[in-house]
């Protein structure tokens, strides 16, 4: 770890670790008394400069969260179209970032989560589907959880989808993609959002959302293990 700061009772590092021979970099921020960490896995084209992700991960670290924003692919990978899309090699890259996580002494007894925008989403559930329940919690922003259909049903990870109500086709994949799903699972669209969650409002509604999420399964109340539950139905605009 290098480049670190520490500010009001918080560390803040840039961070690299190692992936099949490259090196990944990320931006890493806990407080002195975090309840968990959750790893950002951003979409195409996309960085761990996000200002959407950047603007969630400070809410998230209001919350008590600890955050690792990190670049999935190097500059040269992303210039690619088809690597922004391999949702197999992302996964990859989060697997890496989880475990480095674990092998850290200031994050391997925290809690982890992840919260995933566009395809990061999907990299985000085939890396739950993977760790199982040692995951604590799985957020969507936008994403596209129908591009990792296939590990849906082996997600133990209570998970929350995340989805404009202006974006009319996310909705759609989201919907099938909340049907495969087997964990706890919640279904959120907030109202007037296009898929970036541009409007004023929508992104601190999506933050909101997101900590609270977090703050349920991350957080010290939380079990080790959360039990499966059935699904709460709520009208809109909380769906699911």
């Amino acid at each position: 770890m290098n480049k670190t700061s520490i500010e009001q009772n918080q560390i803040n590092q840039i961070v690299q670790f190692p992936a099949n021979g490259i090196k990944l970099e990320g931006a890493l921020a806990i407080a002195t008394e975090a309840q968990g960490i959750v790893l950002f896995a951003h979409g195409s084209g996309s960085s761990r400069h996000s200002p959407r992700n950047n603007f969630v991960a400070q809410v998230l670290q209001s919350a008590g969260m600890g955050t690792l924003l990190m670049d999935l692919l190097t500059p040269r990978e992303d210039a690619t179209y088809d690597t922004r899309f391999d949702i197999d090699l992302l996964t990859r890259r989060l697997e890496r970032a989880t475990q480095w996580l674990r092998e850290q002494s200031q994050t391997r007894l925290l809690k982890i989560g992840y919260f995933g925008a566009s395809t990061g989403a999907a990299a985000a559930l085939q890396a739950a589907a993977i760790f199982g329940a040692s995951i604590g919690a799985v957020v969507s922003r936008g994403g596209r959880p129908d591009l990792a259909m296939s590990a849906l049903e082996r997600v133990q990870s209570p998970t929350l989808l995340i989805v404009g109500g202006l974006d009319e086709i996310v909705i759609d994949l989201n919907r099938e993609a909340y049907d495969k799903l087997k964990a706890e699972k919640h279904l959120a669209i907030v109202p007037g959002a296009t898929h970036l969650f541009e409007e004023p409002g929508t992104l601190q509604e999506v933050a909101r959302l997101a900590a609270d999420w977090f703050k349920r399964y991350l957080g010290a109340t939380a079990s080790k293990k959360t039990p499966q539950t059935k699904i709460r139905r709520r009208t809109s605009p909380l769906l699911g």
